[in-house]
Parts: C-alpha cells; sequence; structure tokens
C-alpha cells in the first residue's frame, strides 16, 4: 500500500509568480475571446489543456494560480458591463472602449474583474496589470495610459481604499 503524499504547497514568493501568471494568461485569454468569438468554457479549458506549462517563444512560462485564472476570466465576462462602464468614465470622451487596443481593452477587463469580484487590494492590482501591459507593450508608452485608467477605476470601484 502507498501511502499518498499531499501535494507541496507553493511558498509565498512562488503563490505570488503563480498569481502574476494567472493575470498573465487571463488577459490573453479574454483576447483570445474577444477576437474568436470564443466561449468562456472552450477558452479556459484550450488555455488548461494545450497552452500552459508549454515553452512559448523559448520560454516555459509559470505554472499560474488556475483558480485565480479561472476566477478573473470568468468576473470579467459575468461584469463585462460593470467593468466596461468603468472603464469608459476612465478614458476621454473621444475615445470610446471599442476604440482601443483589443489587448488594451483585455487588460481593463482582467484588472477590473480583479477589482470588483476579488479581494485584492486596488494598489496591488494596478502595479500587476501594469506590469502584464509591459509585458504586451515593451516600449513602456502604454504603461502610463494603463496606470491613468486602472488609478481612476480602482478609485471609483473602492473609494474607501483611497480616502
Amino acid at each position: 500500500m502507498t501511502e499518498e503524499v499531499p501535494p507541496k504547497r507553493p511558498t509565498a514568493a512562488q503563490a505570488r509568480r503563480m498569481r502574476t501568471a494567472a493575470r498573465l494568461i487571463a488577459v490573453q485569454a479574454l483576447f483570445q475571446m474577444e477576437a474568436a468569438d470564443a466561449a468562456l468554457e472552450d477558452v479556459i479549458g484550450e488555455f488548461e489543456t494545450y497552452r500552459l506549462g508549454r515553452e512559448i517563444d523559448g520560454l516555459i512560462l509559470t505554472d499560474p494560480d488556475f483558480e485565480h485564472f479561472r476566477r478573473l476570466v470568468a468576473a470579467a465576462v459575468e461584469e463585462q458591463a460593470r467593468i466596461d462602464q468603468l472603464t469608459q468614465r476612465a478614458l476621454v470622451a473621444r475615445w470610446p472602449i471599442d476604440r482601443i487596443d483589443p489587448t488594451l481593452r483585455a487588460v481593463f477587463r482582467a484588472a477590473g474583474a480583479e477589482l470588483v469580484a476579488t479581494d485584492t487590494p486596488p494598489r496591488v492590482t494596478i502595479t500587476e496589470y501594469l506590469e502584464v501591459a509591459k509585458a504586451f507593450y515593451p516600449s513602456g508608452k502604454e504603461a502610463k495610459f494603463v496606470n491613468g485608467v486602472l488609478d481612476h477605476m480602482a478609485r471609483e470601484a473602492h473609494r474607501d481604499a483611497f480616502k
């Protein structure tokens, strides 16, 4: 009889990296859902089965926190109208959400989901999604835009955290 060994719990640093990876792939999944008009369950299944733990462009990504990934993507879909309204109020009138880059829209939706559907502190959410934006836009100029929009969204979603 073999004794079953419980899985090792990740260290705090590993858990943070796993959540960061979950945020990055949540943005990718939301982008794919919009671009391919794909269903939530299909995209989650594809990411968990085929895309994660694989080598991409010579890099093997950190295993994500699958629970956090699922929570973010599901909340982004369930709360999309609310999140898009938060985003729209943060944009200038000449730039409706439909005119912004689809990758940025996915960043705002994933971050918005984290702001409205999790207990992650708003400042952590902003910092984390700034790093996600930099992964997609290495020049950094989009990061300033993302910072401004996310700051506005966070202040509206969590008024008491910014007093």
